[in-house]
């Protein structure tokens, strides 16, 4: 009695096993994909005068990187910096809050990232003025060097980053 010769699959049916593979891998990622720690959907609200062009392309650098961003237009902005102590040398032309810290200014995703990574014990960071280079103060290549500051409790300021490039 001879052996049957086992059956060949059809040429495509590696085509649709592969593509199985690659169904189940990616419907992995996603099931895990939200477990990872990451700013992806952070939630963050900005609070800008109705006018400011360079708030609404933050705010746009910042959705671009994976934040969910809210934008509050508000006249009253000085007020809202005076009830969050933020001192006139250390503001910008906006306000953010982000899991309960503060992001003053045009501060970059990866000090933001780290901010919520690590969890300081600080009650934000800040890039004081409009520095040339920023994100939403491109100007073609021009850049200004500027530092990212954490902001203490007491209001003291210590470097958190520098941008030198």
């Amino acid at each position: 009695m001879t052996k049957p010769k086992p059956k060949k699959l059809p040429h495509n049916t590696k085509l649709y096993m592969s593509r199985g593979i690659v169904a189940v891998l990616a419907l992995l990622s996603f099931m895990f994909l939200p477990m990872m720690k990451s700013a992806a959907g952070q939630e963050i609200v900005i609070y800008k005068s109705p006018t400011c062009g360079c708030c609404t392309k933050w705010a746009s650098y910042l959705e671009d990187n994976g934040f969910s961003v809210t934008q509050i237009k508000t006249q009253n902005l000085n007020t809202l910096k005076q009830n969050q102590r933020i001192p006139s040398n250390l503001s910008s032309c906006h306000t953010a809050i982000v899991d309960g810290y503060i992001v003053e200014g045009h501060v970059p995703v990866n000090a933001i990232n780290r901010m919520l990574k690590e969890k300081p014990a600080i009650k934000g960071i800040t890039v004081p003025g409009m520095p040339i280079g920023s994100p939403g103060m491109e100007q073609g290549t021009r850049k200004q060097p500027y530092d990212v500051l954490a902001i203490h409790a007491d209001g003291s300021t210590a470097i958190y980053e520098s941008h030198r490039n």
